[in-house]
């Protein structure tokens, strides 16, 4: 009998009892969870290098030169007070792939291609507002677009410039691309927005 108790003595003692059974699975409950903690933060860590990856590539990616884009007026823009602009185009043409930031640089030229007095403000225009400066990748084919505007209520005064072309830089460029661009300018006074992927002109 004494052999039968001490048997049964050492079954219970391999049985969890309820106590033991609750603290296995409290501990494999928090071992569940640490693992969905730690996939998660292998998510947020895969998420943020290959952030991380993005803007390296944009930072390593090659400024666009001015021969590697092409310039070309898109839709023309009217509107009331005397308001006039064109949406300008660059596109880039060079084979491979490069980058824009920032504000086209811009300047007029009579018919002779002498420069004329003009002055250029970054920012908002009587059609879109600033979009700010942001990187643009542009593979080959691709374009960014900014809107130029100006008024035009002093045509044929000495208030007034009279212009045949317009001469736009890419930012960080040092030459520039000319357009046919036969207007009347108030004071020589043009408006440019940042370039961005596609100017939603709202007017």
């Amino acid at each position: 009998m004494t052999d039968h108790r001490n048997t049964n003595d050492q079954s219970a003692a391999l049985r969890p009892t309820a106590g033991r059974r609750s603290e296995r699975r409290r501990g494999r409950a928090l071992l569940t969870a640490a693992a969905v903690a730690g996939l998660g933060l292998a998510g947020v860590g895969v998420a943020q290098a290959a952030g991380a990856g993005h803007a390296s590539t944009a930072a390593s990616t090659p400024t666009c030169s001015a021969s590697a884009l092409k310039a070309t007026f898109g839709q023309q823009l009217a509107g009331g007070m005397n308001h006039q602009g064109v949406v300008v185009t660059l596109r880039n043409y060079s084979g491979a792939t490069c980058a824009v930031r920032g504000y086209p640089g811009l300047g007029l030229e009579d018919s002779a291609h002498r420069t004329l007095s003009s002055h250029t403000h970054w920012g908002d225009t009587w059609y879109l507002s600033d979009p700010g400066k942001k990187t643009l990748v542009l593979r080959d084919g691709e374009s960014a677009e900014a809107v130029v505007s100006w008024t035009h209520a002093n045509a044929g005064t000495s208030g007034a410039v009279h212009a045949s072309y317009l001469e736009i830089t890419p930012p960080a460029a040092t030459a520039h691309k000319t357009l046919a661009f036969p207007q009347w300018v108030d004071h020589g006074d043009l408006e440019v927005t940042a370039l961005t992927r596609h100017a939603d002109v709202t007017r």
